[in-house]
């Protein structure tokens, strides 16, 4: 359980601020997140960009949400350059992330999905547009953070299997030892390949009077799913960030009261039991069961809060390289001429197929990336940011070292899934090389010695 920080100086104003920004994309807009394309037919719940300003009288953080399935560093870094432009807020002192939904317009070419640039310019904008309302919205607040737990809604997606149980990878690889969603009640099933994180974490800011002003959570669930076909929806994160406000009364407020759910680490984390002891839903019948549920939790849980009037605010962020796992001229060769099979070429039909595709892609990728990595300082709370779909021992080794902190996944930029290194010993989907997997084997270890030195920074 997070505690919050010790009482500071009483004669600081402390300040806090929320908005949201409509980030929905036009019908017909490609929807990412699948191994074919998808397009969109129908609006079921507008997306939107969710946003929190803090600021201590010397400092100010902002913290941003985007209902997209993954954002790339470009869209981020220009929304954040909008910002200082206009308000002068260092481009650092702005943690902003994605929250994985798979039924978003699609803003980073991953999959057979590509964005609209038109698209990706109205996303950068209207995140920052967000980011200066929330900023306009300053007002004397004061905050707490804390934590429960909600464990029936986490299961380890990837299975270690009965031997026979595990079909070639469509790289034609035959030593993988774990299955990515091997299907609910396989015969083969024999243990999940890791544990989950059970913990919502979340920070709660109220106004001097005690009215809320927005509450930030964190989750370590991938997304749920089960919309629509062709639906534009925010997913779980959208019913969340709803209902968690009723449920603190603080619905129709001036300014909105601002819910936020943000994605832990769970790279490795989804919302199926293999074990079929799930009932079948209708579309948007499990997104309500987990966003009431987890909202029930952290509104309880917010009963029993201190607030502070006030608590210093920092940031650490730096650069780190990493390489990438890039394939050889002999596996392109190869890869090209698989490509060509396909009888809807441009298009891939088969998975052997979409991954060619993918090895062909990366011939053209650096061997080395840069990539951001971010802390917050919150009072004795830090919020860690990492660009990747991280897998959940990460986190789980962080809360451990730092009781008094939550990862968020996908945040400032967009490389991928990162496993650990042990998990990559395993193979399994969230290793096999592709565009949204070709991070080093040791990324991981680099990202978490990178935080570690951003920990040290904020003490």
């Amino acid at each position: 359980m997070l505690q919050a920080a010790h009482a500071a100086d009483p004669a600081r104003v402390f300040k806090a601020g929320a908005a949201t920004s409509n980030i929905t994309p036009e019908l017909g807009s490609s929807i990412n997140g699948g191994f074919q394309d998808g397009k969109a037919v129908f609006i079921h719940d507008e997306l939107h960009a969710r946003c929190l300003a803090l600021d201590d009288g010397q400092t100010k953080l902002v913290l941003v949400v985007a209902d997209s399935c993954v954002i790339g560093r470009g869209i981020f870094d220009d929304a954040k350059k909008m910002v200082n432009e206009a308000t002068g807020l260092p481009l650092e002192n702005m943690l902003m992330s994605a929250t994985h939904s798979h039924s978003c317009g699609t803003a980073q070419a991953v999959g057979q999905s590509e964005p609209n640039p038109l698209y990706q310019r109205f996303l950068a904008r209207r995140i920052a547009d967000g980011v200066r309302c929330a900023l306009n919205n300053l007002a004397p607040a004061k905050i707490a953070w804390g934590g429960v737990d909600v464990p029936q809604h986490v299961y380890n997606r990837r299975w270690k299997m009965k031997p026979g149980g595990i079909p070639p990878t469509p790289h034609g690889v035959t030593t993988d030892q774990v299955k990515t969603n091997p299907g609910i009640n396989n015969p083969n099933l024999l243990e999940p390949a890791g544990p989950t994180d059970p913990q919502v974490s979340f920070i709660s800011v109220q106004s001097a009077e005690g009215k809320p002003i927005a509450l930030y959570a964190n989750y370590s669930l991938h997304y749920v799913g089960g919309v629509g076909p062709g639906h534009i929806s925010a997913d779980y994160y959208g019913v969340f960030a709803n209902r968690v406000g009723e449920l603190i009364g603080a619905d129709r407020q001036d300014p909105p009261f601002v819910g936020i759910m943000s994605n832990g680490t769970s790279g490795d984390i989804n919302n199926i039991d293999f074990r079929g002891g799930q009932a079948k839903e209708g579309p948007y019948g499990r997104i309500k069961i987990v966003a009431n549920d987890v909202a029930q939790a952290v509104a309880g849980a917010c009963k029993t809060l201190k607030y502070q009037d006030w608590v210093p605010l920092g940031v650490a962020q730096k650069e780190i390289t990493l390489g990438l796992r890039i394939p050889s001229q002999e596996e392109v060769e190869k890869a090209r001429a698989v490509t060509k099979q396909s009888k809807l070429f441009p298009r891939m039909e088969t998975m052997e197929q979409v991954y060619a595709r993918e090895t062909v892609l990366l011939a053209d990728f650096p061997k080395e990336v840069s990539a951001p990595l971010q802390v917050l300082k919150i009072g004795e709370l830090r919020v860690s940011a990492i660009p990747a779909e991280v897998f959940v021992e990460i986190g789980l080794g962080m809360k451990k070292r730092h009781p008094q902190t939550f990862t968020v996944s996908l945040a400032n930029a967009y490389h991928g899934y990162l496993p650990t290194p042990e998990q990559h010993q395993l193979g399994g989907y969230e290793t096999w090389r592709a565009r949204s997997a070709c991070l080093e084997v040791d990324a991981s270890t680099k990202i978490v010695a990178g935080l570690e030195e951003l920990f040290e920074k904020l003490k």
